[in-house]
């Protein structure tokens, strides 16, 4: 039971991995001893966080456009390229886009739900070959999609493209789960609540003290929070778990 939590040693890819909740998801299994891979569009952003990273543990910076089917092609041979198998999957880059009802862009379903629901499913798919190289007896491999509350309840904000697709992510997960069982690959969902983040961070700047009045925990999320659930996924004590939505929120989604 000792190593119940651990993941020395596994290699893990995070996407939109050098910001926000990607971010705090990556420096959690730097710092417990797997070999991290971030990707993100921002290639010196990219590359700056995986340098400061490295500092703590072994991190790598592969820049990636996942908007397309190609950009998430190039992403999964890369990764192929450097390691023979992959044991987690982390999909977490995404996109918001808020506007009023009236006026609300249809652009903006094509960029959201393009990068929030494709891409999840694009590179999942084409680095299913490298995830099931990497199921380990009684250790499977995983798949981490960030999903959102506004996915579960309806958002206070005008975010009707974002809130949609996180609930799509939801349910893809649902999907992609009882497909890939009998390949030894878990599927699950993180549903964060408010963390401090670039995306978030507007809004926490005009609503923080709402937010936390209406959290049953009276704070918003820490870095730990975040890695620590992604952590147990990864983990041996995760290994039966597959097709299940977790928020992490602190009470508010109840």
């Amino acid at each position: 039971m000792k190593d119940l939590f651990s993941v020395d040693g596994k290699r893990v890819l995070v996407t939109g991995g050098s910001r926000g909740i990607g971010e705090m998801i990556a420096t959690g299994f730097v710092e417990n001893g797997a070999r991290v891979y971030i990707a993100s569009r921002k290639s010196e952003e990219c590359e700056r966080v995986a340098a400061e990273l490295s500092k703590r543990g072994s991190c790598t910076a592969i820049p990636a456009d996942l908007s397309s089917e190609a950009g998430a092609r190039t992403l999964a041979d890369a990764i192929g390229e450097k390691e023979s198998a992959l044991h987690v999957l982390v999909n977490n880059a995404g996109a918001n886009w808020g506007a009023p009802y009236e006026d609300y862009p249809d652009s903006a379903w094509d960029k959201v739900l393009g990068l929030n629901v494709k891409a999840v499913f694009n590179l999942t798919r084409f680095c299913t070959p490298l995830l099931e190289k990497g199921v380990r007896e009684g250790d499977p491999a995983r798949v981490i999609n960030i999903g959102s509350i506004d996915g579960i309840q309806a958002p206070v904000l005008e975010t009707y493209a974002y809130s949609a697709s996180k609930a799509a992510v939801h349910h893809l997960t649902r999907v992609l789960a009882t497909k890939l069982a009998p390949r030894k690959i878990t599927v699950n969902a993180v549903a964060p609540g408010p963390f401090q983040s670039k995306m978030m961070a507007a809004t926490l700047e005009n609503f923080k003290d709402a937010i936390v009045q209406s959290c049953p925990m009276k704070r918003i999320g820490e870095p730990e929070d975040m890695a620590g659930v992604a952590i147990y996924l990864a983990s041996r004590a995760g290994a039966y778990v597959t097709g299940t939505v977790i928020p992490v929120d602190g009470g508010i989604s109840i």
